[in-house]
């Protein structure tokens, strides 16, 4: 496995290789995003994966500085799960000159959800993950479905610029007892840890309603977001919306059986998480 830390030196490496599959990550690693890297591996071509810490995505007031950085736990992981070449590119590398030139996504996607919780958040991912397209040149590159709302944007984002790459959506990897698998999970303390099942649990029983011919979307939402709040939770979001554009179900949608999705975000102590749960 080759480890480079400079643009050169991963376009020397993968020179006269097949398009290469490619999988974009911060770092602090977990099962969930090795998942990724053997859904990358059956993709075919060789295996690039990225660390990168993207600040152009972190708000003043966000985790920059305490995200944890662990590049060689990372490699030794996905050296084990057969990556080929990890590109581990430093800031002054990626972003030689400030970056005033920026990927603005389609504010009807990108402005609601986490946008209107996170401004600039979705501006941030867009830039780094079209640099870092252009570095790798992948043919395929595979997101994880647990940040649901930056996979769409990504497929947008590319259906637009017309990139010659495939996006592959990965499912969310989860623990024993539901949680999804998260980097930000090693932020919760051990009662926290218990308590965060929560999340997971108050979408299911949003999609059980539904599954079960609830239409009173709101009152779903509405007691799955009261129960957060008496488990000490402070959320943001727990709604139920249309996959193909994340925007709010209409009357006919449950009757006609368009695919939903129940998406939340929601602090924890000093932690935010989000899930979501297609249906």
């Amino acid at each position: 496995m080759h480890v480079v830390h400079t643009i050169a030196a991963l376009r020397e490496v993968l020179a006269g290789t097949p398009g290469a599959s490619f999988v974009p990550t911060m770092g602090n690693l977990h099962d969930g995003h090795l998942a990724l890297v053997r859904l990358a591996k059956r993709q075919g071509g060789p295996v690039v994966v990225s660390v990168f810490v993207n600040r152009l995505q972190f708000a003043p007031h966000e985790d920059f500085e305490r995200y944890p950085r662990t590049l060689e736990r990372d490699c030794e992981l996905l050296r084990q799960v057969g990556c080929n070449v990890v590109f581990a590119p430093d800031e002054r590398e990626l972003y030689p000159t400030p970056q005033r030139y920026t990927m603005q996504p389609d504010p009807d996607l990108a402005d609601i959800l986490e946008g209107q919780f996170r401004p600039g958040f979705f501006t941030g991912v867009c830039t780094v993950v079209a640099k870092l397209f252009q570095c790798v040149q992948p043919r395929v590159a595979v997101f994880g479905k647990k940040d649901y709302q930056q996979l769409m944007i990504v497929r947008r984002m590319v259906e637009q610029f017309a990139m010659p790459i495939t996006i592959v959506a990965g499912e969310t990897e989860r623990s024993h007892n539901g949680l999804a698998l998260s980097s930000r999970n090693a932020y919760l303390s051990s009662d926290e840890q218990a308590r965060a099942v929560q999340l997971s649990a108050c979408l299911r029983e949003v999609r059980a309603g539904l599954a079960a011919g609830v239409v009173a979307i709101d009152a779903l939402e509405a007691q799955a977001l009261q129960r957060l709040r008496q488990g000490g939770w402070l959320p943001d979001y727990l709604t139920v919306r249309r996959q193909h554009d994340l925007l709010p179900p209409l009357a006919g949608d449950l009757g006609a059986s368009v695919p939903l999705v129940v998406l939340a975000a929601a602090r924890l102590g000093q932690t935010r998480l989000i899930d979501n749960l297609e249906f």
